[in-house]
């Protein structure tokens, strides 16, 4: 039997802990800008928001109130379900309050649907947005979809298991549950300090990109915005163009250092931290997610050397040498490989070969253990030596081969999720393409494949009708909720919201 009143107590919470967040948003754009015209619709908006979410807290929390806090793996796999799905449809009641304050009837937030696809987007670091202008959103609004980035990166569950220590043993399924990879492992003995770590480590580095961001020529409130979205890999930006925008070296050079970092396991960090940088370098993954970054930033330099750029402003470059092709070829790399999604040029103009080597980043996504999407490259690689290992039998029937990953071996279990996850993937990909494409008449495989690509495995852009200048605010209400569905899928990894649909879940079998 599943402890629903457990499960709904601690919805509650997350639902505070996030009505929170809002809180300190509104209180941070007070502070920044004040009581200035322009901004008072979306303060608005956010503090009914707020206080919507306290009573729906609140009532939630009573109903468990009384009880200790059961967490047994039913309830945890629910827990971090609902958390995701209720909390996209709390994070996108601003949007829809502040169009109806703003009266702005015509706009994408005027439905329901919209907002809960870019708060769903925002949450779980997505960036796949409705909006084509963006810049045009009060600065309210902006900063809380940074925010909601911000929260998604290393997970809103993660942040409560940190913040709340009754959890105990329910607390270390649901940071295995949230944390994304093969093997969520700990990197101290307790989950609560483990959980705790992560966020300093995720705290530190969002504030030393903040002040680069800021010395090289943003103002703060673009740097913030900015920097949330790329340490959570996620892809929102301040301007239409994305970081495209503002046209500098020294930001795009930033924000590629940033958006690599983001992608490794954190785990390395701590192993730096205490001094062991030469295990933290042996890490296979952290080699593997290193040289396909490089090799593909040479592939696709190579690509579209001697071509015109299209820049995300909408200007056309000379002829792009060897300088221009390493800066435009690296940064878009670099953006897709760790679902970041930003975008310094229109990739969808580049040639096949550029925009198939970024079709598959987008499948192998960054390091498990980070705030990137995908299936991640410790995934790929124990996929790919499977698969070798079972060619190799077809000849060698009598050989038994170990499959290693560095110096440990892939037990047959890990092995056998290993191929499931790739599997299910692949599925939910082809299944999502299908559907979009019955949903949407006249749309054509490009554009719904890279869509259900990009959503599913996090990443925001892709090609075609969904492409670096293109938005998602053209698909219809189901089509929308069907992204915002894969988002959620991708995020937790997708067996967290699929065994939902088995009855024996349900029956405590």
């Amino acid at each position: 039997m599943i402890h629903v009143r457990s499960v709904l107590r601690l919805v509650g919470l997350l639902t505070l802990v996030l009505s929170g967040s809002m809180l300190l948003t509104t209180l941070a754009i007070l502070a920044w800008f004040g009581m200035q015209p322009t901004e008072l619709a979306a303060k608005k908006a956010l503090l009914v928001t707020v206080a919507a979410g306290v009573v729906i807290g609140l009532a939630l929390w009573l109903v468990g109130y009384g009880r200790k806090a059961y967490l047994g793996r039913r309830e945890a796999l629910l827990l971090v379900a609902i958390s995701w799905l209720i909390g996209a449809a709390l994070a996108g009641m601003p949007y829809r309050m502040w169009a109806l304050f703003a009266s702005a009837d015509d706009h994408q937030f005027s439905s329901m649907v919209s907002c809960y696809f870019e708060a769903m987007s925002g949450l779980t670091t997505t960036g796949a947005t409705v909006l084509g202008d963006v810049s045009a959103l009060p600065r309210a609004l902006l900063l809380w979809r940074a925010t909601t980035h911000w929260l998604g990166g290393l997970g809103i569950v993660v942040l409560f298991v940190a913040v709340l220590p009754t959890l105990g043993v329910g607390g270390k399924r649901l940071f295995q549950i949230e944390a994304p990879g093969p093997a969520s492992q700990g990197v101290r003995p307790r989950i609560r300090e483990t959980a705790r770590m992560l966020w300093l480590i995720y705290l530190v580095l969002t504030v030393a990109q903040v002040m680069l961001l800021w010395s090289a020529g943003m103002n703060i409130f673009d740097a913030v915005c900015h920097t949330f979205a790329t340490m959570a890999t996620g892809g929102f930006s301040t301007a239409g163009a994305s970081v495209g925008a503002f046209d500098s070296i020294a930001i795009d050079t930033i924000v590629i250092v940033f958006m690599l970092l983001a992608g490794v396991n954190f785990g390395v960090y701590y192993l730096v931290l205490r001094g062991k940088a030469r295990a933290a370098w042996r890490d296979p993954e952290l080699r593997l997610y290193l040289l396909i970054l490089l090799v593909a930033t040479l592939i696709v330099a190579w690509d579209i050397h001697g071509r015109p750029v299209v820049l995300m402003t909408g200007g056309t470059g000379e002829a792009a040498g060897v300088g221009e092709a390493i800066r435009y070829g690296a940064f878009q790399v670099v953006a897709v490989q760790t679902t970041t999604g930003f975008c310094t040029a229109d990739f969808d103009r580049w040639g096949v070969l550029s925009r198939g080597v970024l079709v598959v980043l987008m499948f192998v996504g960054a390091s498990a253990g980070s705030t990137g999407g995908g299936i991640k490259v410790i995934r790929c690689f124990i996929a790919l030596k499977v698969l070798l290992a079972e060619f190799e039998r077809v000849f060698r029937p009598n050989v038994v081969r170990t499959v290693n990953v560095g110096r440990w071996s892939v037990d047959p279990e890990l092995k056998l999720t290993t191929l499931a996850y790739v599997l299910g993937v692949g599925a939910l990909f082809a299944i999502g393409t299908f559907v979009l494409m019955m949903i949407e008449p006249g749309l054509d495989l490009t554009s719904a494949a890279t869509a259900s690509a990009a959503t599913l495995n996090n990443v925001g852009p892709g090609l075609g009708d969904v492409g670096a200048v293109k938005n998602y605010g053209w698909f219809s209400g189901p089509s929308k909720i069907l992204l915002s569905l894969l988002m959620a899928l991708g995020r937790l990894e997708i067996f967290a919201i699929l065994v939902l649909l088995m009855p024996s879940f349900w029956r405590g079998e």
